[in-house]
This record gives structure tokens, sequence and C-alpha cells, in this order.
């Protein structure tokens, strides 16, 4: 089933109506998915009035075509954190997600939330000979930390490594039975969602943001003490400027069925680029199928190749043997140039207005440090790791190719103010940059911000809000 999650087309979330009439709460949360709803938990918990408006139906995007992975090690990272932050910066981000794990594993047994949650080992593996000691130096570095990792030279998949990372009692879970369960917590505490409810933006006015929703019938305000942008990719390019702070990669994904027993499957991803990666995965039958992910790339890049999945599929073949595929889809991420994500205050311009991306495809786990993060800081409670999500940081970008391509291109959207077809192309309806048509999808994808279009023109991704202009 092509450009069909198996989360959400297995799985069914409750539906919820539009939002019908004018409105006042005390915390408005743009986006429906694992951030929004996790925040809009902890926040009626405390017994705040939140409303959560979702431009689609909740889990749409990036949570419902997520892995479902929950885990603290998040690549070969760590290293790359003690190297450009220091011992004491590691150390937090460390322990935030391991809060985090431990925090939505409490919320799963608080709640009774059945969901498969499953813990795993979680390995970080390479074929490649000179990332041996890439994967040797993880280990120590992890160690040191006093995270359990064990350097491995052989694990359970048939397949010739060099060396591995072993993570001992990560987890698996279904994110949208997950957050089926969220939602029932959320509507005992008095929280409102809003499916089918686009915010097309907000003004400010006598102490409160006045946020403007769109419905298929008509349009309506939202008036707010605080606001929580969660809608993966910040849809306001002004005065919080993420669009030259963050980019979008594209996934593939496949969920198959194999004939070898994968009852007990490890998380496993590669090191090596293209990247691959493998988890089991439960239907509503209870039988097990695999999900394989990876062959990712910046959206709108590379897109001439008319078979993504190919890539996926010889792995798949030579792995695991005969194998039938039943879903086919992609997964979107944003990632911030420096590779941390952003959370706490949408700009120092705007009082009481939060923000939470650029989570680098490890959304599981950093949307509840992102849930707590901002709870505090409308509570007006310390936290103790806000400090190292900073939204609003001024260092040095690491990531200086990416960021002077970002520049580049956001400077000539900016500047040359295209947005009709011209000669066959297409210009995004976000900032103006020339589309890309990924033959794969049949999808307009934007290399610089990452919007995604259908082939007629609709809006699939943001940050645009926009469709094509015919």
């Amino acid at each position: 089933m092509e450009n069909k999650s198996f989360w959400i087309d297995k799985f069914n979330l409750k539906n919820y109506e539009s939002l019908n009439e004018d409105i006042t709460t005390e915390v408005c949360v743009i986006g429906g998915g694992i951030t929004g709803i996790t925040s809009a938990y902890y926040l009626s918990k405390k017994g705040l009035d939140v409303t959560i408006l979702e431009k689609d139906f909740l889990a749409s995007k990036t949570t419902g075509h997520t892995t479902g992975k929950v885990s603290v090690q998040h690549g070969l990272f760590y290293k790359y954190l003690l190297d450009n932050y220091g011992v004491q910066f590691t150390e937090k981000y460390l322990k935030a997600n391991v809060d985090a794990l431990n925090n939505v594993e409490e919320i799963i047994t608080s709640n009774k939330i059945s969901c498969d949650f499953e813990k795993r080992d979680s390995y970080i593996y390479t074929c490649m000979p000179q990332k041996y000691k890439e994967i040797e130096d993880e280990v120590n570095i992890c160690k040191q930390l006093g995270l359990k990792a064990s350097f491995e030279k052989n694990i359970e998949l048939p397949i010739n490594i060099q060396g591995a990372i072993k993570t001992k009692n990560q987890a698996q879970f279904n994110p949208i039975k997950y957050l089926d369960g969220l939602c029932e917590s959320i509507n005992k505490n008095g929280a409102k969602i809003y499916e089918n409810s686009q915010v097309t933006g907000y003004k400010k006015a006598d102490g409160k943001y006045e946020v403007l929703v769109r419905t298929k019938k008509a349009e309506y305000k939202v008036f707010a003490d605080k606001v929580i942008v969660a809608t993966r990719y910040p849809i306001f390019n002004f005065p919080g400027m993420f669009f030259i702070k963050n980019y979008q990669d594209l996934e593939y994904a496949i969920c198959a069925e194999v004939n070898k027993d994968i009852e007990d499957l490890g998380m496993y991803l590669s090191a090596d680029t293209p990247s691959i990666s493998y988890r089991s995965v439960l239907d509503e039958s209870g039988k097990r199928y695999l999900f394989v992910i990876g062959n990712g790339n910046k959206t709108g890049i590379n897109c001439d190749n008319s078979n993504n999945y190919q890539f996926l599929e010889d792995n798949l073949r030579n792995t695991f043997g005969d194998y039938n595929i039943l879903y086919k889809w992609t997964a979107e991420d944003c990632i911030s140039l420096d590779k941390i994500p952003y959370i706490g205050k949408y700009s120092r311009l705007l009082k009481d207005m939060y923000v939470a991306t650029g989570f680098k495809k490890w959304g599981l786990t950093t949307s509840n440090i992102a849930a707590n993060i901002i709870t505090n800081k409308i509570l007006n409670q310390s936290d103790k790791y806000s400090v190292i999500f900073n939204s609003n940081r001024l260092k040095p970008i690491k990531n200086k190719e990416e960021m002077k391509n970002m520049i580049k291109d956001t400077c000539n959207s900016l500047i040359k103010e295209r947005f009709i077809e011209k000669n066959g192309k297409r210009y995004c309806t976000h900032l103006g940059c020339e589309l890309e048509y990924n033959k794969t999808t049949d999808t307009w994808d934007c290399p610089c911000h990452g919007s995604r279009f259908e082939k007629n023109g609709k809006l699939i991704d943001g940050p645009s809000q926009k469709n094509l202009k015919e």
C-alpha cells in the first residue's frame, strides 16, 4: 500500500469535531501530534484550561509516520556533543532523555494505556571498517556518562558487521494507541481538542493572543493567554526565524511480512550512509511484522531517483529472505543546524508563546522533554534541562555548510516573488523556493524548508500553509 502509514491505516484515534465558535482558553496548543498532546496532558493535569488545534486529524503527520522507538541512543551522537559542547552539556542531554524514557513508561503505567510498549535493546552498528573506531569511541563515552552500553562484535541479524554499540532497556510502542490513551486522559482533565481546524495566524491584543482559525465552514478566533507551537516545523516565520535554523529530512519506510522469527528482535540502526533501521511491530491481531526505514536525504534533494525503496528492499531480502510488503510510506523530520532541538520561547520578542522543533528524528523521547520544559515555563517553575535546548540561542552554528545553503536558498526565495508556475516549474507557497519533483512519491518537494505538495498541488506538509497556486 503506497504512501500509507501502517500506524494510520491499522489503528484509529477517536475523531474530534472542528472548531465551531470563538472560544477563550488559558493555553492554546497548535498541533495535534505527540508534542502538543503530551504538553496538553501535563498542563491539564495541573488544572489549566487547554485547547488543542489540529489542521488535519490527530497524529496525521510525523507522529503517525514514526518508527515508534523510544530511545536515549540517538545514533553516534554523544561524541559529537562532547566534542562540541563539553561534558556537563552532554551529561544533561543524556539525563534529559533518560528521564523522558522513564516518563513515557510512567504515563503508560499510571494511565493503563495499552500501546504495545515493549522493552528492547537498541543497537547502532556499522559494516564499514573506517567506522569501527567511531563505534568504539561512542561506547567509551557512553560508559563515562553512566549509560549502560557495550561494544558488540556480533548481532542477531545475519549481517557481517565491524562493530555495534548496544544499549539495554530501550523501548518501542504503538504511537497511535499511546496518543489515544493520552487523549482520553486529556478529555477527563477538561481539555478541548479540535481537528480540521487550521491556524492561519495570530494577533496580540489586550495581553492575549488572538489565534486565527479556519475550518471548512468558517473562520473563528481562539483567545489565549499562552500559545504552544507544536507543529514539527514552526508555522510562523517571524519573529522566530526558524526557517534559517532548521531543515527537513525525508526517509522511506516499509512494513513487511517475513518468514523469520522476529518476536524478540532488538531495535537496529545503521551508522552507515545510507542508513537503515529495523524493528518488529504488532498489528491489532497480535501478528508481528517488520519495519525497515531509511535511505533518507534532505527533502527536495536528489529527487530524480524513481525507486528510493529499492535500497530498503535489497537489504530486507539479504537480511530476512523472502518477504511480502504490506505498506510503504515516507517520514519527514525537522533537524536544527546544530543538531540540538529548539525548545522554549518562540522568540525573545513574544512573551508567552512557546515552541518545540528540530527533534532530529527522535521525537518520541524529545517530545516528552519538550512537554516538560514548556509546562515548567508556563507554570513559572525551574527546569534543569531548558538551558541546553534554549530556543533563542545565538551560538555559532556547527553545521556551517548547511547554514550557508539555508541562507542562500532563503535569500533567493525572499528576493524573488515567484509563486506561479513558469516554464513547467513550481514554486513553494512558503517563501517561494523552486520545488523539485519527487518521482518516488509523485510529490513536489521544497529543498529549502521541506514543504511537500501532492502532484495536483495540494499541501501535504509544512511549513507552508497553502496549496500551490494554479
